[in-house]
């Protein structure tokens, strides 16, 4: 393999899930990484050595310091375009959704090689397709050739996640950009029970809470992840875990929920980070439950970035025949 390394910035980075995605492919080295959120920090260095999660806000970040890089990553916050959002977009009265023209102003002051970028899958339709087309023209008028596409983490991360996002990829060589071609759906060989433990601290459970009567009855099979959604209980009939949300547990789109033998409980925080794919070694800091809840809904399925960057790092080593994809398709166990 070539010793040649792309250098990384990891923007919008939350706990780090695309920085470890593109890492255990090999390859890539992360050189800054920010993200506002300082509960992330405690997170984020807990598990990187170098370098270490700067909080400033993006907009006050003198971004003509930043350290040269070959890639900038960024999973811009999903909010402004998201269907549980304001549909407000790029009008959003924080800002928010005047997040990706910083991105922009960044690609067009440093011109790095390639980037990867994360949202939810509504941002190709929100305001009628617009948002996205101003999105793609803007790379476009920055000199990149760019491609998106919607990927699920359980058709391509053998993930047991039902969850979709819209990833673009961009190139400033057009050749690179034509050669670049997203992972294929791979089967999903997974269940969510390898995830989830048989035993959890009492906290989680709902036997003794007064929850349980309403959910009871529902809550009856041990193939299955449940959500309660305020007045009634949501059965995943494809025998998957739903989609992980940033806001788990503060109302809303609640905490995934599970039945086993000891009684009906919800996921805890680590197995929500299992079911985004990060490692079984990944340290979770003595915070608030609410707080990992947060940080693993809103980051990403490791397992499905490291496919992407594995087919970035080809393209960028010119090691894919033109016209024909030769990329063999990446999932770790």
């Amino acid at each position: 393999m070539s010793k040649k390394i792309f250098k990384t910035l990891d923007l919008f980075a939350g706990v780090g899930g695309i920085r470890l995605g593109f890492e255990r492919v090999g390859g890539f080295k992360t050189v800054f990484a920010n993200d506002f959120d300082k509960s992330c920090k405690l997170t984020y260095d807990l598990n990187f050595k170098e370098p270490k999660l700067n909080t400033e806000d993006i907009w006050k970040l003198d971004i003509t310091k930043l350290p040269k890089f070959d890639v900038l990553l960024g999973g811009f916050p999903c909010q402004p375009f998201s269907i549980a959002g304001y549909r407000k977009g790029f009008r959003d009265e924080k800002g928010r959704g005047n997040l990706f023209f910083r991105i922009a102003e960044i690609l067009e002051l440093h011109k790095p090689t390639a980037f990867l970028l994360e949202n939810v899958k509504n941002l190709k339709s929100h305001d009628k397709g617009r948002t996205f087309k101003i999105i793609m023209e803007t790379l476009k008028k920055l000199g990149y050739h760019a491609k998106a596409e919607v990927l699920n983490s359980m058709t391509h991360g053998n993930i047991p996640q039902n969850r979709e996002r819209i990833f673009i990829v961009g190139f400033l060589d057009k050749e690179k950009a034509d050669l670049f071609e997203f992972p294929e759906p791979i089967p999903l060989t997974r269940s969510f029970r390898e995830f989830v433990a048989e035993e959890a601290d009492k906290k989680y459970y709902y036997n003794d809470k007064p929850l349980y009567e309403k959910i009871k009855n529902d809550i009856n099979s041990e193939q299955t992840v449940y959500q309660w959604r305020r007045k009634y209980v949501r059965a995943n009939k494809k025998g998957v875990c739903p989609t992980l949300t940033a806001n788990m547990g503060t109302g809303g789109h609640n905490v995934p929920i599970i039945k086993n033998s000891i009684g009906i409980r919800k996921l805890t925080p680590k197995e929500c980070f299992l079911l985004q794919g990060f490692p079984e070694d990944f340290k979770l800091p003595d915070i608030a439950d609410s707080k990992l809840y947060h940080q693993a809904g809103n980051s990403v399925t490791v397992p499905v970035i490291e496919r992407i960057a594995i087919n970035m790092r080809n393209v960028l080593l010119n090691k894919v025949k033109p016209k024909k994809n030769t990329l063999v398709n990446y999932i770790k166990n």
